[in-house]
């Protein structure tokens, strides 16, 4: 965000934003390289409203597009990121889900909320939606922040009215070659939350030109308080002397709880007071309750849903460990690293980008159980090691991962 604050748009135009027009996109836009919108093969009914030759040099009006019903990582990141251009004089135009969480986070941030009834991820009506609510706010840039069904449909209303887009990507899922061609020639610019991700997006065909790599932020604040441990003990009715690991995670397949429980299971032995706490909500939530059953990990392995006091709770963990089989980044292990928590990781998608071996936490290979029980036992058997690698977590955290760096 303190880039933007380093660009100045034209003086004046008076035009449109379509193709046939010497229109460049306001200042906001050449942060991501734009610098002429041509929309020759969209069919568009008319021209937004002429800017006028007075406006400020920031970028006025942002409209951004968040179709996610939770406050999972990367809708929090829409938080923050319109948290910021609102204190730096930008009004953000927020279309999210109806209902959905973050309508009700950022109802004060935001200039104005639009609420639409979406039915699932191939809902075309969005496209309508957008387009129409585009005319009527007059934004700046458009700027897509999921892939539920935003990406295609929100891409498509934007260009259709003739708008700059761009769409920020934060998973790590390689997209189908035949699809590129279709999908990505409506944005702009595409911001990659990660170096992986940029990568994957290359390695499909997307022009390496298109893609931007802006890392995720995290408000450092709150997660470094001092930990309550007796608090934490308490909430989870265990002693304050157990080891405690702690996994924030949707419970999907790709997020790998299941290697964690078999990993749980080895160190039971040796660690016959592990603790061990899963923060998230998701569709295999009880299919996970049943397999913690059948193991017999009961008494070890707690569900705690989704909590929103992690920052009163991430401090007071001995261990952060994420054995996802595919990440895009992990807002999680931002939180944990700005607590000086060591995390153990996976060479996964971007999180070698957060968690450096032997620095901040250990890396194993995704899926390893044996690997993953080591690392855990070898960082549970050495406090020390522990504290050293958290206190390099919150510099690595402080240094590239802040608000204001994003």
């Amino acid at each position: 965000m303190n880039m933007l604050a380093r660009l100045a748009r034209p003086a004046s135009t008076g035009l449109s934003a379509r193709g046939d027009s010497p229109y460049h996109p306001p200042a906001i836009c050449r942060l991501f390289g734009v610098r002429r919108v041509t929309l020759d093969r969209f069919p568009i009914p008319s021209d937004p409203a002429p800017r006028l030759a007075t406006e400020p040099a920031w970028p006025r009006r942002v409209m951004h597009v968040e179709m996610g019903r939770h406050l999972y990582g990367g809708a929090q990141q829409v938080v923050h990121l319109v948290t910021g251009l609102a204190e730096r004089g930008t009004e953000n135009i927020l279309v999210c889900s109806e209902g959905s969480e973050i309508s009700y986070c950022l109802a004060a941030q935001a200039t104005r909320v639009h609420q639409l009834p979406i039915r699932g991820e191939l809902d075309w009506t969005l496209a309508r939606s957008v387009a129409r609510l585009a005319r009527q706010e007059n934004p700046d840039l458009i700027h897509l922040h999921s892939r539920r069904g935003a990406d295609f449909f929100g891409g498509l209303g934007a260009r259709w009215g003739g708008w700059p887009v761009i769409l920020s990507r934060r998973v790590d899922t390689p997209e189908a070659r035949w699809a590129v061609p279709l999908k990505y020639r409506l944005f702009d610019r595409v911001i990659a939350i990660s170096r992986a991700i940029e990568r994957v997006l290359v390695n499909c065909g997307v022009p390496s030109q298109k893609v931007r790599c802006v890392p995720s932020g995290i408000d450092l604040g709150p997660f470094t308080k001092p930990a309550d441990r007796q608090w934490v003990a308490s909430e989870f009715s265990i002693s304050t002397e157990d080891p405690l690991v702690g996994m924030i995670a949707q419970f999907i397949p790709r997020k790998g709880h299941h290697v964690l429980l078999s990993a749980v299971k080895r160190l039971l032995p040796r660690f016959p007071r592990l603790r061990v706490v899963l923060f998230g909500q998701g569709p295999r939530e009880p299919a996970f309750r049943e397999r913690i059953a059948a193991m017999n990990l009961g008494e070890h392995v707690r569900l705690a849903g989704f909590r929103r006091d992690l920052d009163r709770i991430v401090p007071a963990l001995d261990l952060v460990v994420h054995p996802a089989l595919a990440e895009g980044l992990g807002v999680a292990l931002l939180q944990a690293s700005a607590a000086g928590v060591p995390i153990i990781g996976t060479t996964a998608g971007g999180i070698p980008e957060i968690v450096r071996h032997e620095q901040n936490g250990l890396l194993v290979p995704p899926g390893d159980v044996g690997a993953l029980a080591d690392a855990m036992g070898r960082l549970l058997s050495h406090p020390e090691q522990r504290r050293e690698m958290g206190q390099r977590g919150r510099e690595l955290a402080s240094q590239e991962f802040s608000l204001d760096g994003m």
